[in-house]
């Protein structure tokens, strides 16, 4: 059930990396917080929450089970909210339409979207394993070769690609994304922003085509860095965004227009919102967060209150955190229990 009436509406977004686990394990404090939300606190009652991270590359079921093992505590898999779960808002554009989609091992990714509703779904590997010239540096493992799909790139016009998690070879998803992005769709296909293929006729079109219609680029996760067992911070798929952007500025004399989904941005804080606000009628959102550049900043954008744990990417001795949070916590625990005592006007004990 939800908070009883006499106390006013308290809800929870945590974050997953550095908040309930650092890599593959669960921080102590996890537990003992989801404890308290699942109902051993002073009002006995259960306190909604979701989870929401920038990471993915599966489905939000497997990450469910997984997550559900690895805390001790049994989700729905409503709570979790990934980086891509917003694309299933936006299927309705592309549902019949071919994409192509990075990110993660082998087909993964493709089998996420299609189990969104994509119905034409592509991997860089697709495409490599249609011509191997194509990026001639990266010869296909069996396993990688049984994951690809048969297809006629030069007959199959992409509509737009899609970065669901971080890519895995870097040259080959960058050369692919360009020659989709500059061919408008067609891998093999001329380069349509070449003088030689400007529109000289004034209409828009080039060779029956429409070159004024872009590709649209999505990538679903902002962070330049990630948290993992390593002592320093990994770079992640905003370091991708950022390698793809310098290359294709080095050939076109600009940037590629994109959109961009994960912490901090807005669309993803309202898509978190409305998943809380179905299981509230009125919602104090209260994130628990570990980065202080996407998730400190996507809350006080959104108006939440934010607690920034130390068992994250923040490290203190690198000064204040760029962001301010409302409240810094040693963990997740710390931080569940600030919160409700701020809700209950009363120490915990």
């Amino acid at each position: 059930m939800l908070l009883a009436s006499k106390l006013p509406p308290l809800a929870f977004t945590f974050d997953i990396d550095g908040v309930l686990l650092r890599g593959p394990h669960t921080i102590p404090a996890a537990r003992r917080a989801l404890d308290m939300l699942n109902g051993a606190n002073p009002m006995r009652v259960k306190i909604p929450f979701i989870l929401l991270t920038n990471g993915g590359g599966v489905g939000e079921e497997a990450r469910r089970r997984k997550l559900s093992s690895q805390l001790g505590v049994e989700l729905q898999q409503t709570q979790i909210l990934q980086a891509h779960t917003i694309l299933k808002s936006v299927v309705h554009k592309y549902e019949n339409k071919p994409v192509l989609v990075l990110g993660g091992r082998n087909d993964d990714v493709r089998k996420v979207a299609e189990g969104y509703g994509f119905k034409h779904v592509y991997t860089t590997l697709d495409v490599l394993a249609w011509k191997p010239e194509v990026w001639p540096f990266h010869e296909l493992t069996p396993e990688e070769r049984a994951s690809t799909k048969p297809v006629d790139f030069s007959q199959t016009p992409i509509s737009a690609i899609f970065v669901f998690h971080d890519p895995r070879n870097w040259s080959l998803d960058i050369q692919i994304i360009i020659d989709v992005l500059r061919a408008r769709g067609i891998i093999g296909g001329p380069y349509l922003d070449t003088p030689e293929h400007a529109d000289h006729h004034g209409d828009g079109r080039i060779h029956g085509k429409d070159a004024n219609a872009p590709i649209e680029l999505v990538f679903c996760n902002p962070d330049l860095l990630w948290k993992s067992d390593f002592p320093q911070p990994r770079l992640g798929q905003g370091a991708f965004r950022e390698a793809f952007q310098a290359v294709y500025k080095a050939l076109v004399g600009k940037a590629y227009p994109y959109v961009q989904y994960g912490k901090p941005t807005t669309a993803t804080y309202k898509f978190a919102e409305k998943v809380l606000k179905d299981r509230l009628e009125e919602l104090q959102g209260g994130p628990v967060d570990h980065n202080p550049e996407s998730d400190i900043a996507g809350a006080n954008g959104a108006g939440w209150e934010s607690v920034l744990v130390r068992t994250g990417v923040y490290d203190p001795a690198q000064g204040p955190p760029a962001h301010t949070p409302t409240y810094v916590a040693e963990d997740v625990e710390e931080a569940v229990r600030w919160a409700i005592e701020r809700s209950m006007g009363r120490k915990v004990d």
